[in-house]
């Protein structure tokens, strides 16, 4: 799940011991196992209706119209979703919601009358703010915070009586994606997620989607990620996210899967897209990574990651066929762009093309063994190895293997807890939160990566296209 480790992305052939510290495996569970864990708990407590506000049956009256109104027809929201059938909005007004509410029917759209005054609160006691299994189904317009795991998630793991097995780490059953096929279709937009114990919006075991103009900081995990998909056929754009352990990331997620346009700046590690045995469908193949913002990712005043990354801006652990291109990679302290192996997952036939890498510790990192990673065209200052581009250049048949790339050493500090990290100002609202409702079906359409060239300034805010 975590990637930037010794043992995982980074290895310590190519990293300095005072760069990343090594992860902690403790009993009974990896972090990756761990997380699954939290995941299963969080839906078994939404299948037992554990909300502070409780809910009502299906049986209750239902309001004339395809829109049910919360506070105006329901007093607490799961209570309206409980009523709501297929393809209908719950539309939320203003007002705190201590509740954790769970979307079971497909094409239902969870709908905030204003993002900013319509909030979820988790107190730092219950599990999940937002968890989704009902496929093509939308969570827009408002936010969520202070969960003790995610913020919103989406997901086609709906058997709470899965058990993780295997104790340290060395035997984790990766999950059955035969008995718990993903969700198909779910689309968050305009959600503010912060300050959750694992991460803010999270796809997990969930295809054909849109992650758009979302806001996401605080996280202990990363402040958004899409896991174990093949194809995920799911484009992550125009969003925010900062002030995260990780800001954005991918493990086993393959195929059809875009981060385009987004603002990565002051977590802990930017990007990262990372193979992992202790989940299914590894390796991870063919992300595109294209028109990003990615600088500073050097904040103390952050959560501190498990396996101890810091100052990274784009990592591939163990990658495969990913796209970097056209993406501005500045002021990341250890390494703008860093591709390496973990153990058993070599990084391979990754092209690494016309990005604006600057002023980080080192601009280009290579320390994969496969002759098959290439980089061209970033116009770097630092290389490592050097002549990296030269050597390893797009286009370069019959080279060598490269010596083993280095980042620059860095001290990473000690993080705050993720429930202390401040909350952030308010963001866009959608413009006519009464317009109908659109389901999450036939995602994520038409992707034009074209359409998000290299960003000119770092401090652009970003919208989807």
């Amino acid at each position: 799940m975590q990637i930037l480790s010794s043992q995982r992305l980074l290895t310590r052939s190519a990293v300095p011991a005072a760069v990343f510290r090594a992860p902690t495996f403790r009993a009974p569970a990896s972090r990756a196992a761990l997380r699954l864990s939290v995941l299963l708990v969080a839906i078994a407590m939404a299948a037992t209706g554990c909300s502070t506000t409780g809910s009502t049956s299906a049986d209750a009256r239902h309001p004339a119209g395809s829109v049910l109104r919360v506070p105006q027809d329901f007093p607490s929201v799961q209570q309206a979703v409980d009523v709501a059938r297929e393809g209908e909005t719950v539309l939320i007004g203003p007002g705190v919601y201590r509740e954790s509410v769970r979307v079971t029917k497909p094409r239902m759209v969870l709908r905030g009358t204003d993002r900013n005054k319509v909030v979820f609160d988790g107190g730092v006691r219950l599990a999940n703010g937002i968890t989704v299994t009902g496929a093509g189904s939308v969570v827009e317009n408002l936010t969520v915070h202070g969960y003790l795991a995610n913020g919103v998630l989406f997901t086609g793991v709906t058997d709470e009586r899965l058990q993780q097995r295997g104790a340290g780490g060395s035997a984790y059953d990766p999950l059955d994606t035969t008995r718990f096929p993903p969700v198909r279709g779910f689309r968050a937009t305009r959600v503010t997620a912060y300050n959750n114990g694992l991460y803010g919006i999270y796809a997990f075991d969930a295809r054909d989607g849109v992650i758009e103009d979302s806001y996401a900081s605080g996280h202990a995990d990363s402040g958004i990620y899409v896991g174990q998909c093949k194809p995920c056929n799911t484009v992550v754009r125009g969003n925010t996210v900062e002030r995260n352990a990780v800001g954005i990331e991918l493990t086993n997620a393959s195929d059809a899967l875009s981060l385009l346009g987004n603002r990565v700046a002051r977590n802990r590690v930017g990007i990262t897209a990372n193979s992992n045995d202790l989940e299914a469908l590894a390796p991870q193949h063919g992300a595109l990574i294209a028109g990003n913002v990615v600088a500073d990712n050097n904040a103390a005043d952050t959560p501190e990651q498990a396996d101890g990354g810091f100052g990274i801006g784009i990592g591939i652990g163990g990658g495969t066929g990913n796209r970097i291109q056209r993406n501005l990679v500045r002021g990341n302290r250890a390494a703008g762009v860093v591709v390496t192996d973990p153990p058993g997952h070599p990084a391979s036939g990754n092209r690494v093309e016309g990005n604006r890498a600057t002023g980080n510790g080192i601009d280009l990192v290579l320390a994969s063994v496969d002759p098959g990673n290439c980089f061209a065209g970033n116009r770097p200052a630092t290389q490592s190895p050097n002549g990296l581009e030269g050597r390893a250049g797009c286009g370069t048949h019959g080279r060598g293997a490269l010596p083993t790339g280095r980042t620059a050493p860095v001290q990473a500090p000690p993080g705050v807890p993720f429930s202390q990290v401040p909350a952030p100002p308010a963001q866009p609202s959608m413009p006519d939160p009464t317009a109908p409702g659109r389901p999450a079906t036939d995602l994520p359409g038409a992707v034009d990566a074209a359409a998000y060239p290299l960003p000119k300034d770092a401090d652009a805010v970003p919208h989807s296209r």
